[in-house]
């Protein structure tokens, strides 16, 4: 136990630090922390193709993403989002499940394949990066799986932002409510911290129902992985691509289950507030270890059409939402 710790030390304390870095950067330039660690990560990207620090550079990308993505659970709660209403309640989760489905079918357009239309669709649809890394974590893995999930967590963390700026003004000319704002600020913006940073540029109501609708979109992260994991299971069955993921990964039981236990008022706001920082911060260092395990060049390669495509999916999620708020409010 202590020669794999050694072993291991030097890599996580790495990725650690780069992660830090990332975050003290991002509290003084206003700058959105996973992007920042991720960059962070490809400018050493050294540290995780050679040296000591490989084998503890690769268990902070996948060990750590997992634990992450697992005590994500204890941001939902049923009970507070049951507040909201049933049909703004099915305007969201509805617009997850449709952008899914609407990247899986438009990315033959684009001539990308199910895993990068899956990921990046999945990442727009639910929680942004974290998604995405979710996402990767049940995907057959081939020689372009840190460059697909690279490309999609910078792609959609550059979207958020930019959708964080536009997104506000746009429901300004609108003139929306403060319901009307947040639910579409909610349920499109991919990333959590720039929906809290658009709702509350507008008004404390906005960013409230802001929060809540994106927490519903956070919710829908674990019965999409389980589905997902299914029918890749069955994919794999009939094409024999390689191992099977897993019927219920982990930590997707973890998330489940610390959801569940927060809705049922379980767990103390104290232990919930620490477990959820203590979330971000290991997504962070997991996406630094992501970043180091890079090849910039290879990211680059993914080319415009990913872009396009991730840029429609954006659009589309925004479109949606807009449709289902001129009906329902």
């Amino acid at each position: 136990m202590r020669t794999h710790f050694k072993v291991l030390f030097p890599g996580i304390a790495v990725s650690v630090i780069v992660a830090a870095t990332a975050q003290f950067l991002a509290e003084h330039y206003a700058t959105p922390a996973m992007l920042l660690a991720l960059l962070l990560g490809i400018a050493v990207s050294f540290l995780g193709e050679e040296g000591r620090t490989v084998p503890g550079v690769a268990f902070s990308a996948r060990t750590f993403l997992r634990l992450g993505v697992a005590l994500l659970g204890v941001r939902v709660s049923m009970m507070v989002l049951a507040g909201l209403g049933l049909p703004l309640i099915l305007l969201t989760a509805g617009g997850v499940v449709a952008t899914i489905l609407f990247g899986l079918w438009v990315a033959r357009f684009f001539k990308q394949e199910w895993r990068f239309a899956l990921l990046t669709a999945g990442s727009v649809a639910i929680c942004g990066a974290s998604a995405a890394m979710a996402i990767a974590a049940i995907l057959p893995r081939d020689e372009n799986s840190e460059q697909r999930l690279i490309f999609t967590v910078m792609g959609v963390t550059v979207l958020s932002t930019i959708a964080m700026i536009i997104y506000p003004l746009l429901a300004s000319l609108m003139e929306f409510d403060h319901i009307q704002a947040g639910v579409f600020l909610g349920g499109t913006i991919h990333d959590v911290a720039q929906v809290v940073g658009a709702g509350f540029s507008i008004s404390d109501e906005t960013g409230d129902t802001a929060t809540l609708v994106k927490l519903i979109r956070v919710s829908m992260l674990a019965p999409v992985v389980l589905v997902a994991s299914l029918m890749i299971r069955a994919r794999l069955e009939t094409a024999t691509e390689g191992k099977q993921p897993p019927l219920l990964p982990g930590f997707v039981i973890g998330f489940i289950a610390l959801a569940v236990l927060n809705s049922l008022s379980l767990i103390p706001p104290a232990v919930s507030d620490f477990l959820s920082a203590c979330s971000r911060w290991l997504l962070l260092i997991a996406i630094a270890a992501v970043g180091m395990k890079s090849n910039l060049k290879q990211v680059l390669s993914v080319g415009g059409a990913a872009i396009g495509l991730l840029v429609t999916e954006t659009i589309f999620i925004a479109g949606l939402i807009l449709l289902g708020i001129a009906v329902l409010t």
